[in-house]
């Protein structure tokens, strides 16, 4: 256990440079992109988010086939996609939403689900009925729940993908820029074309949590929980 928790620790430290980088690039992608609308943002976001699902799904979906006793595919595909959606929300929705609370920014979601579903409703709802009508997971833009149709197939795409190939060995850095840009984008809704220093500098700092912390529990927590004692974990993210 104390060898565990120090491999953690020192994962987290080795994990922090690049992170920092990559808040960095959201922060600037936030400012070049600060008055994109809020439809595109919504749809670029549910690029990014997916592909931040797709790529963890691929790495735990592997590490539990390659690592752990329970190899039938129901068990792989229950962890993949607990790790992935669980861990992909967390770092691409629910940080991100609670720093829009914390930063007061404008949080406009009255324009209904994600992009695809929204297009099939517009006979039925206006905006103005969908914003009277939706919850928290629209709000927060909970992707496993709002936009379903993209995220869970690609985690089970991952999942997939790893079962009959399984690999462990991605470069971390697309793992970091994926969630950074997703959360990024995010905050761009709720955003509204509003920026001031401040936001800003507590844009970057809501960034590197959703980031660090998540994708260092993806990466070396999530693995560590089913591995054998004394195993080692190929580390990706070098």
């Amino acid at each position: 256990m104390t060898k565990r928790f120090a491999t953690i620790l020192t994962e987290l430290k080795s994990h922090a440079p690049f992170t920092l980088f990559g808040s960095l690039t959201g922060v600037v992608c936030m400012l070049i992109f600060r008055n994109l609308d809020h439809d595109i943002s919504r749809r670029v976001f549910y690029v990014f988010h997916p592909g931040h699902v797709f790529l963890s799904a691929i790495v735990i979906a592997s590490l539990f086939q390659l690592y752990s006793s329970k190899r039938r595919f129901i068990f792989i595909l229950i962890v993949g996609c607990i790790g992935a959606i669980g861990v992909g929300t967390v770092s691409d929705s629910l940080i991100p939403y609670a720093g829009e609370l914390v930063l007061g920014m404008h949080i406009d979601h009255s324009h209904g689900p994600a992009p695809a579903a929204e297009d099939a409703r517009d006979d039925k709802h206006d905006h103005g009925a969908d914003a009277a009508h939706e919850g928290f997971a629209e709000e927060a833009h909970i992707g496993f729940i709002e936009g379903w149709y993209v995220v869970i197939p690609a985690a089970i795409a991952g999942i997939l993908i790893a079962f009959f190939k399984p690999r462990t060995k991605f470069p971390h850095a697309g793992h970091v820029l994926l969630s950074t840009w997703a959360s990024s984008f995010h905050m761009l809704m709720a955003m509204a074309g509003d920026i001031s220093l401040l936001k800003m500098i507590g844009s970057f700092g809501f960034l590197f949590l959703a980031v660090w912390i998540p994708c260092c529990f993806s990466d070396i927590v999530f693995p560590l929980l089913f591995v054998k004692s004394g195993a080692e974990i190929p580390h990706h993210h070098h």
